[in-house]
């Protein structure tokens, strides 16, 4: 008797947090379709008075995490489309504009997430992309756009020697608080790139290291931690095909990032936006993949 009654306990206790989980994801869910503006875009949060691409790419997303789509999809699809500036080769921050870096790098997401056919697009982006990234930062968001294309960027292998250039005897990047936010962004963009990590365990070893006292992971200087280094920290955590130790304290950070409106900000008593959902999103998906 006390053995079922004790199985039965432990079922309750399983189930409890899987409901209550369902029901904040169901509020995240509403408060990104909310977020959908007449156009079929979407706002980078409920202040913002016009929708963007960054912002639908980035709601898209979170919303595909959670198990949803947007309230009117073909909307949203063709909002997409009437972005690409064609005489430009790229992808505007909204329709009818002239294209330039970010917007281009997450629109041909978009489209690749989306399922639109990528023909009209591809050979145009692909030279735009090649040409206009110069900064470590572009270079690491190319890499990704060009990963969801499943192809090799022309100048892949002079931007793998600049990395090279950053990276640590040991294998990592950065410097001190810094270090795991650095490492996770440069060997993102690496094996994006199609290269090998140099000294993966010592990688490994230095994003572990990286996590702070609030259980994220954070900027070189700042106190706490934010969704944005965590995702940067714990994609390569991924790409490398491990976890990091700390899974149960990112967990309780992220859920400190969730706000009353159902939206997460990208650190603990920030304002909800559709940046904070899909990072804690596609964070969570990692951390559930067996």
């Amino acid at each position: 008797m006390k053995r079922t009654l004790f199985g039965c306990l432990c079922l309750l206790m399983a189930v409890v947090p899987l409901r209550a989980q369902g029901e904040a994801h169901k509020a995240t869910i509403a408060y990104l379709q909310n977020l959908q503006a007449d156009d079929g875009g979407f706002r980078a949060d409920a202040r913002a008075q016009r929708s963007d691409l960054p912002a639908t790419t980035a709601a898209f997303r979170a919303l595909t995490y959670f198990g949803a789509a947007p309230r009117d999809p073909e909307r949203c699809r063709t909002y997409v489309q009437k972005c690409f500036d064609k005489a430009n080769g790229g992808f505007a921050l909204r329709p009818g504009g002239q294209a330039s870096y970010r917007p281009t790098a997450v629109g041909i997401m978009a489209i690749v997430d989306m399922k639109i056919p990528t023909e009209p697009y591809i050979d145009a982006v692909i030279k735009y992309l090649d040409e206009n990234s110069k900064t470590f930062e572009e270079i690491r968001l190319t890499a990704a756009s060009f990963e969801t294309l499943g192809r090799r960027p022309p100048h892949a292998d002079a931007w793998l020697a600049e990395i090279a250039k950053r990276r640590n005897a040991d294998g990592t990047y950065g410097q001190e608080d810094g270090m795991a936010r650095d490492t996770g962004s440069a060997v993102c963009a690496v094996l994006r790139l199609g290269s090998q990590v140099a000294h993966p365990d010592n990688v490994l070893r230095a994003l572990n290291a990286g996590q702070r006292s609030d259980g994220g992971f954070g900027k070189a200087g700042a106190e706490g931690s934010d969704l944005e280094t965590c995702y940067r920290v714990v994609r390569a955590f991924h790409m490398l095909k491990a976890k990091p130790r700390g899974a149960e304290r990112l967990r309780a950070f992220i859920a400190r990032c969730r706000n009353d409106d159902g939206g997460y900000g990208v650190a603990p008593g920030q304002p909800s936006n559709v940046s904070g959902c899909y990072f804690a999103a596609i964070i969570l998906h990692w951390l559930d993949e067996k």
